[in-house]
């Protein structure tokens, strides 16, 4: 069985460590939301499948090959020859402060449709434990949006635990368009994941997090970035603070931070362990450059408890 489902694009990334316009050397990798997602929880144990299209290219090549590498699944994952990858730019431009460009208005990860979801929920093995979806997959076009509608519909048919992550991407849509596409999913979603300015996507209530706990979802999670993340559920709300690491890359951090809080609900941990072992991911994909390339192993998760500048021998 499938412990994580997820759906997205994943795209050739280059990353640039002054100014695009200045010229000069960038490194290439692979970024995106549900990705790293899976690829973090691949590497805490888990059986993560990813579902998504890329092109016939040397840049999906690239993501395909990284995926595998992960232990991510990819059985259902999709090749499309008319269409190529999607890019994303990234430029340090002041501080730990990144700029993102995106090139991937008719990408191959944009023809994703609710036919790729099919095989997701029949045969041998289905359905999956969690089913995970982001917002940035909704903002794609019609055909991703109606994939996510599809996979949490048949999701909530099968009794598979439902996650949302808001992942509000301005350069994609805007408030509004992304609170049209969300607020008829909510009956669906068990659990929400968004940081304190995204909540409002999701309603108008002043008290955002009582109306999505009466709207039906069983647990809220607030990230509140360097303040920690806070879990309201029936068991009351329960705070955890951040851990306190360098900061070298924040890009892919609540990314990292959803893989660790899906770990532990895998795991079957409390709601205070749950969100330690977010809170750790997290700190690992911000102390480390890149979405995914610094999360932790289960093995590594105890490394942020040393002191810093130290060596484990």
């Amino acid at each position: 069985m499938t412990d994580v489902l997820t759906l997205g694009e994943t795209m050739a990334a280059f990353r640039a460590s002054a100014p695009l316009r200045l010229g000069g050397p960038v490194q290439l990798s692979v970024a995106g939301a549900e990705s790293t997602v899976a690829i973090g929880l691949a590497r805490l144990g888990h059986r993560a499948r990813w579902i998504g299209v890329t092109g016939a290219d040397e840049p999906g090549e690239l993501i395909r090959r990284t995926l595998r590498a992960e232990g991510v699944d990819l059985t259902l994952a999709r090749v499309d020859p008319d269409a190529p990858t999607g890019l994303i730019l990234f430029e340090s431009r002041v501080g730990d402060i990144s700029r993102v460009t995106y090139h991937r208005t008719g990408s191959a990860g944009s023809r994703l449709a609710a036919s790729d979801l099919t095989a997701a929920f029949t045969g041998a093995g289905a359905p999956p434990r969690v089913l995970h979806v982001t917002g940035i997959t909704c903002a794609l076009g019609s055909g991703p949006y109606e994939a996510v509608r599809t996979a949490v519909t048949r999701a909530r048919a099968a009794g598979t635990l439902v996650c949302l992550d808001v992942n509000h991407r301005r350069r994609l849509w805007s408030s509004t368009e992304a609170a049209a596409a969300l607020r008829p999913l909510l009956p669906s979603i068990d659990l929400v994941v968004a940081s304190d300015d995204e909540l409002g996507v999701l309603t108008d209530a002043a008290d955002p997090v009582r109306a999505l706990r009466d709207a039906g979802v069983r647990e809220v999670v607030v990230k509140h970035g360097a303040g920690g993340a806070t879990s309201h559920s029936d068991l009351g709300s329960v705070h955890r603070p951040a851990r306190q690491v360098p900061v070298v890359d924040t890009v892919g951090a609540g990314d990292a931070f959803v893989a660790g809080l899906l770990s532990g609900l895998l795991d079957g941990a409390e709601v205070d362990a749950r969100l330690d072992r977010a809170v750790t991911t997290g700190a690992f994909a911000v102390a480390t450059q890149g979405d995914w390339e610094g999360l932790p192993t289960r093995a590594e998760l105890a490394l942020l408890d040393h002191a810093p500048g130290g060596a484990v021998r």
